[in-house]
């Protein structure tokens, strides 16, 4: 008996050093784990309550006053972009669609303005511009709108050459409704950085806001 239990010793030993020398580890939130967050070096960091090129919440403010842009972006809480759910490729591609679907009254525009905290401005500072623009299938709701500036530069004549750029690729069906739409509504920067140096340089910014 005793001498099973010494020749069991090295393998108890050998077990109690494998343990040892492993360490659990617990898998944390996933990347977008919304209000959770992680530590690095004793910061918090917050993790975004939605990945980069998630679908908005079309419509659904969740601000309407008290907005701040964030930088050439706007305030996501009071304007996360809206669209007409009815609208089609085939509605879009069509030339004249956009013209004949605005609709914003000043006083719609103005309301824009105003969540903005925007009371005054000189001609031509700003245009209240569709996040995702009628040619996109964007919708004339205030949910859609806010006042872009003009300068520094990218500003709404760049955006302008976003719209008309994702527009051309709808239409030739590079991309589909879905993408154009969410690309413009969650960065239309990140759009703007990724197009080819011939098109931002273009002259053409013929986009479809309602300044």
């Amino acid at each position: 008996m005793i001498r099973k239990f010494f020749q069991l010793l090295p393998v108890v030993g050998a077990l109690l050093l494998l343990l040892s020398s492993c360490s659990a580890t617990v898998s944390g939130p996933g990347s977008y784990g919304g209000n959770t967050g992680s530590t690095s070096g004793g910061s918090t960091v917050t993790s975004p309550s939605t990945p980069s090129g998630a679908t908005p919440d079309w419509g659904i403010q969740t601000k309407t006053s008290g907005c701040h842009v964030n930088g050439p972006l706007q305030d996501t809480a009071c304007t996360p972009g809206d669209i007409i759910k009815t609208a089609t490729k085939a509605d879009i591609c069509v030339p004249g669609y956009a013209g004949k679907t605005r609709n914003v009254p000043q006083s719609v525009k103005n309301l824009a303005y105003s969540s903005y905290g925007i009371l005054s401005h000189k001609t031509g500072a700003y245009e209240v511009d569709h996040l995702v623009s009628l040619q996109l299938g964007g919708s004339n709701d205030i949910s859609n709108l806010w006042p872009e500036i003009a300068t520094p530069i990218p500003g709404f004549h760049e955006k302008d050459k976003v719209e008309n750029y994702l527009h051309a690729q709808l239409c030739k069906g590079t991309m589909t409704l879905k993408q154009v739409q969410v690309a413009i509504a969650t960065n239309w920067l990140a759009v703007y950085n990724s197009m080819p140096s011939s098109t931002k340089s273009s002259g053409t910014d013929s986009g479809d806001g309602s300044a």
